[in-house]
């Protein structure tokens, strides 16, 4: 399995933001512009803390397994790529998510902070797109922790003489 890369997400991020912000400046332009819902900061927050969990319970298996602890549980390499799965796609969601929060939040933050109600709207924004942070740095941990030792390739190993 590909690790994921941190660019990929950074790209993401980016394009969805530029999107965003490009949406919600037309869309108040035609129109009253829809808020940003609390819930999408908890609900990543959230999402990041069941990931580092996750990642912490099963360095702990790992560890376990690797000192052949008597009881030891270990982790079977099914479980293993699931979790990768799961951490992967939160980041994507998270980053495409955060990403486009942060457009509504920078279009917010530009164009109309004299409105509470909007004031209220950019914190929201802002507080997805750390919860957004979260969500991806849990996955990219979640990732190191389960990532395997390469394997000697015995033809390039250092000659000896």
């Amino acid at each position: 399995m590909k690790q994921l890369r941190p660019a990929v997400l950074a790209g993401i991020f980016v394009i969805a933001g530029v999107l965003s912000w490009a949406g919600a400046r037309l869309w108040n332009a035609y129109g009253t512009l829809p808020g940003v819902p609390l819930a999408a900061p908890v609900v990543l927050a959230v999402i990041a803390v069941v990931l580092f969990a996750t990642a912490l319970s099963l360095r702990a298996r790992l560890k376990a397994q690797r000192e052949r602890r008597p009881g030891a549980k270990g982790v079977e390499p099914l479980m293993a790529a699931r979790a990768v799965v799961f951490g992967q796609a939160s980041a994507l969601v998270a980053a495409l998510v955060a990403g486009m929060y942060g457009g509504v939040g920078i279009f917010l933050l530009t164009e109309s902070l004299d409105v509470p109600a909007r004031r209220d709207q950019a914190w929201y924004a802002g507080g997805s797109v750390l919860a957004g942070a979260a969500v991806i740095a849990a996955a990219l941990f979640l990732e190191h922790v389960l990532k395997l030792p390469e394997d000697e390739d015995p033809d390039k190993a250092p000659a000896t003489a």
